[in-house]
């Protein structure tokens, strides 16, 4: 049976599918934010790359000249070299790796150079986004590619629009022939990993991991670990103990692969005197 997916994990999904109305506007012409201002706090470079986008070889252009005569809209594709041919301004304009603002600065410095117009007022927007791709496959009900709207989009946003399916629950991201670690899913700061141009992101289920436990409990053995679980879960789960004052030694392997053991009382944690701890995939419990 496909395990449900986690409250938290489906909450990150749906903020997502409202965020992605910024972040991956699908029609129409989306105006680029280009001017960004952070906090010294903020991660200035990450958080400029989630807020612009610089145009490239297959985008649509759409390019308007208010005051002009003709001022409805004209769409234009960046051709293979990154340029547009843009008659009014003499032909073409190299816009490859330009955000709209800065393609906007550079036609009306060309048209006001030959003297079309003093003040020429130009409005430039991307109509299509092409340049910008990433595939996604895996345990998603919409795997393949995605095209971006900025240089780097969060995760939860691609996997909103990949829907994620229940049995997902860590990906991996390749990016540039070399692969990064697994992230787990339930961990929030994987949601909001970025990906860019070129990522190609696979997700996988978990595989089956265990902890173990044995002493005296009705059902002592190897049991499969879930995320969360605790310690009073783990020895319910396995029959329980007849008494309240059993000395329980919960033993984990530590940063250099000795064991580590710690003790406690059934008693306390029932009292609220200790937290009931969480356990780890691999946990040894024993109860005296």
């Amino acid at each position: 049976m496909k395990k449900p997916i986690s409250l938290a994990l489906l909450a990150s999904l749906l903020l997502a599918s409202l965020a992605s109305v910024n972040a991956q506007q699908t029609a129409g012409v989306l105006p680029i934010k280009t001017s960004i201002s952070d906090t010294p706090a903020a991660p200035n470079a990450e958080r400029q790359l989630t807020e612009i986008y610089r145009v490239g070889a297959g985008d649509v252009l759409d390019i308007r000249l208010p005051n002009s005569a003709n001022n409805r809209s004209t769409l234009f594709t960046v051709i293979e070299d990154g340029a547009i041919d843009l008659p009014v301004a003499g032909g073409l304009i190299s816009v490859a790796g330009l955000t709209p603002e800065e393609i906007q600065n550079t036609i009306s410095a060309e048209l006001k150079r030959r003297a079309v117009e003093e003040n020429a007022k130009v409005l430039v927007g991307v109509r299509q986004y092409l340049s910008h791709s990433i595939t996604v496959t895996g345990l998603v009900a919409s795997p393949g590619t995605r095209f971006l709207r900025r240089e780097r989009v969060p995760l939860y946003v691609v996997l909103a629009e990949s829907q994620l399916r229940n049995d997902g629950a860590r990906i991996m991201i390749l990016r540039g022939g070399t692969p990064s670690p697994v992230h787990d899913l339930s961990d929030p700061a994987t949601l909001n990993l970025t990906v860019q141009s070129g990522d190609l992101i696979t997700v996988t289920n978990r595989p089956q991991e265990f902890y173990y436990i044995g002493g005296r409990v009705g059902y002592p053995g190897q049991k499969v670990f879930q995320p969360g679980v605790t310690l009073l879960q783990a020895l319910l789960a396995a029959g329980g103990t007849a008494k309240s004052d059993n000395k329980i030694e919960l033993s984990r392997e530590g940063s250099e692969g000795r064991l580590v053991t710690t003790l406690y009382t059934l008693k306390q944690i029932k009292s609220g005197a200790v937290q009931d701890p969480k356990l780890q995939a691999g946990d040894r419990i024993e109860v005296r």
